[in-house]
């Protein structure tokens, strides 16, 4: 089956900067695709509860740039490394020297992910699932903020620094920030591996305004089923699905376009996919086909027709970089 999206996406990116950023931040995120047939490929997750597809997407910003569709029979951070080649070698290419991040959950705290991001200037910064190694390095601020919760009756936290290393996967230690949390009825710890120095981000600043603003991207997936239908992949065979999954990304990558050079500046510049779906492009148009032309009737009666004529004026202006 296919295993690499368009370069269109990487491209649309990239035009969106008149010049080169000090920095881009690269999302990757897996999600779950329901089946409710016999696909090619079928198979049952245990975490998400159904027989689904595991898609991986990696966004920059609002800009959709691997839409991969998987089976469900491996590790969420399968086959993120062949992408992120791909997609870094395409934002050097451009921009060599700009400096790149990588963020994701607890799912992509791999081995192979972060050797080959250390090996390739690539900074990361992805979440890490607790253990009993972990809990108990930390215990001593859980017991901290638990009794400032007993007392206070408000969610209470701390940022602990941790030197870690796994007793056989990794390679090498590493730097863990760990948040220790107590909330009202339970306890909430959270860690974050990173390659960024303590000098750069105190533990506080790295976990709630780096790594807590990927939580934007977790919204920019939910428009790909919720609003353009990324999750009509019935078909019989994976190709087809994984061709289905592209139609719907390149949909979502010409409404992100119209967003940023059509909705720039307004009210509707945020606006999520199926908004602008349902209000600009689903219209009661009267169709009227001559000899010599095509005549297009749109209904005096719109509301938003001022800002329609607003948005097609400036997409016939062309793109420019905003």
């Amino acid at each position: 089956m296919p295993t690499r999206s368009s370069g269109s996406s990487s491209s649309a990116c990239l035009s969106a900067h008149a010049q080169a950023p000090e920095r881009t931040v690269l999302d990757l995120d897996a999600t779950d695709d329901p089946l409710h047939g016999n696909q090619e490929g079928r198979f049952f997750h245990g975490y998400y509860g159904s027989y689904c597809y595991l898609p991986l997407y990696v966004f920059c910003g609002d800009h959709l740039l691997v839409a991969k569709l998987r089976t469900a029979d491996r590790d969420g951070a399968d086959g993120a490394v062949g992408e992120l080649e791909r997609v870094v070698a395409q934002i050097r290419a451009r921009w060599p020297a700009v400096e790149i991040w990588i963020r994701g959950d607890s799912g992509f705290a791999r081995e192979a992910l972060m050797g080959w991001c250390e090996a390739n200037g690539v900074e990361y910064v992805l979440g890490l699932a607790r253990n009993a190694r972990l809990a108990r390095a930390i215990g001593g601020a859980m017991h901290e903020v638990k009794v400032e919760h007993e007392q206070t009756q408000i969610a209470t936290r701390r940022f602990v620094e941790l030197r870690y290393r796994t007793q056989r996967t990794w390679s090498r230690e590493r730097r863990v920030v760990a948040k220790a949390s107590f909330l009202p009825g339970k306890s909430n710890p959270r860690f974050v591996v990173t390659s960024l120095g303590v000098e750069r981000f105190a533990a506080r600043e790295l976990y709630e305004r780096i790594y807590c603003a990927r939580g934007d991207m977790e919204n920019r997936i939910k428009e790909q089923p919720l609003d353009l239908f990324a999750d009509r992949t019935s078909t019989a065979t994976l190709r087809a699905n994984q061709l289905r999954l592209w139609f719907s990304s390149m949909a979502y990558v010409l409404i992100a376009q119209l967003r940023r050079v059509g909705l720039h500046g307004t009210a509707w510049a945020r606006a999520q996919a199926g908004t602008i779906r349902l209000r600009l492009f689903k219209l009661a148009t009267q169709v009227r086909i001559r000899a010599r032309r095509i005549v297009l009737s749109f209904p005096s009666a719109y509301p938003l027709q001022t800002l329609f004529a607003e948005v097609l004026a400036r997409l016939r202006a062309g793109p420019a970089a905003v």
